[in-house]
């Protein structure tokens, strides 16, 4: 078997697992897909603080993955059980505790104090980044009345993925040779031919969504969340690329082979998620 081929049977058997546990828990009960999601949240973060920072503020760094679960449990615990949602001040604790701890995180001289000074805005960019728009999702897991409905979630990851399938084939099909690159200062891959046969494919399973009721919405807000979601999931796709960029990393992480890390995997839906959960709330979809 040649490398290429044994690295997409690799990325196939990883994108399968992914997405039966994605797919699994979400249907097993909110608890499974809660503390699946929370998860993700303190790896995706830790992968970010790896790469923008290194070892630098190992307490900082921690204090800061502490404040990203904080606001996934409190928020989950206010949309779950009525928990009050005023003990989001809590995050203001945890807020202080990092700049104290910058005090004596480092030990190193007047340069090393320079240096953490230069990094430690990453610390809430991880938040704002990561844990923001996965707290958000709690939102939109249960209905006005408490009931736990799975399924405009699991739309929305349908759409996303759908939206990078179709990117994928058609940038292969039409975009590699003679294409028109899409932004080819962060990533000359991409094209436009790819972008608009993500467009294609996501509204197409739009209308499926809603025919088969899957996605609980008529079928203009459908297809306009379909929009939504490929035209910032693109921006995630970017904005990721860039920030990988800058600091001359490849994957954010190895925890899926063939993949790269959790934020390589998430990076569309950091962007284009709370864009399409601030349109369902806008319009009382939900």
């Amino acid at each position: 078997m040649s490398t290429q081929m044994k690295n997409i049977v690799i990325r196939s058997i990883s994108g399968l697992i992914f997405l039966a546990i994605m797919v699994g828990s979400l249907l097993l009960s909110p608890h499974a897909i809660g503390a699946l999601l929370l998860f993700f949240v303190v790896i995706m973060m830790s992968e970010y603080l790896k790469i923008s920072m290194g070892e630098n503020l190992n307490i900082a760094r921690i204090l800061a993955i502490i404040t990203g679960a904080a606001l996934y449990i409190i928020t989950y615990l206010n949309v779950a059980f009525g928990v009050s949602i005023s003990y989001l001040y809590l995050i203001l604790l945890f807020a202080v505790a990092i700049f104290i701890s910058l005090l004596y995180d480092k030990a190193a001289g007047e340069e090393a104090v320079r240096e953490s000074y230069r990094t430690n805005g990453n610390l809430f960019t991880s938040v704002i980044y990561i844990a923001v728009p996965f707290s958000l999702i709690n939102f939109i897991l249960f209905e006005p009345n408490g009931t736990y409905n799975p399924y405009v979630l699991l739309s929305l990851f349908i759409l996303l993925w759908s939206a990078d399938v179709g990117a994928y084939l058609f940038g292969m099909t039409f975009g590699q040779k003679n294409g028109h690159r899409l932004f080819p200062s962060i990533s000359p891959k991409k094209s436009w031919e790819g972008f608009f046969g993500g467009v294609i494919c996501a509204i197409a399973v739009s209308f499926i969504l809603h025919t088969t009721s899957v996605l609980p919405f008529n079928l203009t807000h459908s297809v306009i969340l379909s929009a939504i979601i490929v035209i910032f999931g693109a921006f995630g796709d970017l904005v990721e690329s860039l920030f990988k960029r800058n600091f001359g990393v490849k994957d954010s992480g190895s925890i899926m082979p063939g993949h790269g890390g959790l934020l390589d995997r998430f990076d569309g839906a950091l962007i284009a998620f709370p864009v399409a959960i601030a349109y369902i709330k806008l319009f009382s979809l939900l």
